[in-house]
This record gives structure tokens, C-alpha cells and sequence, in this order.
């Protein structure tokens, strides 16, 4: 009887531990020259405001689009959207596809912020 109730605990804290909005991860990620940065919200999204230097290649898309932009697989990643729920399923993507150094950034609003502070 504990034995599952563990393992339902184990379960859920590895999912949340993937998808966590790491913005001082990100932050030490973009001192480097060679971080990629994108933004995976909507172009519309994308269009009302931008953080230098983003590519935009929405969720859906980066199994086909990612390989030309990091072709290697130890390239920073810092992936960002409006709140942090698709850059977080952007991650997992990413992940699981071996990219091995991806930090979801969280909110558009949130990384720009702490940018200028920076």
C-alpha cells in the first residue's frame, strides 16, 4: 500500500522538476556568446515585443526547425513564452530530442525584466 503512493510521488515530482522556470539559469546561460535564445510564442505574440536576439520557432515546430539553428546538441538553450507553460513543453522537446544544456526562462515579461536589472 506505501509502495505506490512512493512511486506516485516520485512520478510527479520528476515531471515538475523538468519544466521549472530557472531564470538564473538563464541568465548565466545568455552571458555566453554561443546560448541560443527562443521564443516560443505565437508570432502575433512574438510581433508586440521581443527580447534581442530570440528566434521564434513556436512548440510544434522545433522537431523540424531546431537541428539548423543548435545543430549540436551541448548548445545553451534558454527558451522562453508568456508564463513559462510552453517553453516548459518546449524543454521536454528538447530533451528528449538530447539536448542536454535547455533552461526554460519562464515569461516573456519576467526574462526581460530581470535582463534590464542585469
Amino acid at each position: 500500500m506505501r509502495m505506490p503512493i512512493l512511486i506516485a510521488l516520485l512520478a510527479s515530482s520528476f515531471g515538475a522538476t523538468a519544466g521549472d522556470i530557472d531564470r538564473s539559469a538563464a541568465l548565466q546561460a545568455l552571458q555566453q556568446a554561443d546560448t541560443v535564445l527562443i521564443d516560443v510564442r505565437t508570432a502575433q505574440e512574438f510581433a508586440e515585443g521581443a527580447l534581442p536576439g530570440a528566434k521564434r520557432i513556436e512548440t510544434e515546430q522545433l522537431r523540424q526547425h531546431i537541428g539548423n539553428l543548435a545543430p549540436d546538441k551541448n548548445t545553451p538553450i534558454v527558451l522562453y513564452c508568456r508564463s513559462g507553460r510552453r517553453s516548459s513543453a518546449a524543454q521536454d522537446v528538447l530533451q528528449a530530442l538530447g539536448y542536454r544544456q535547455v533552461v526554460n526562462a519562464g515569461g516573456y515579461a519576467q526574462l526581460s525584466s530581470a535582463l534590464r536589472q542585469n
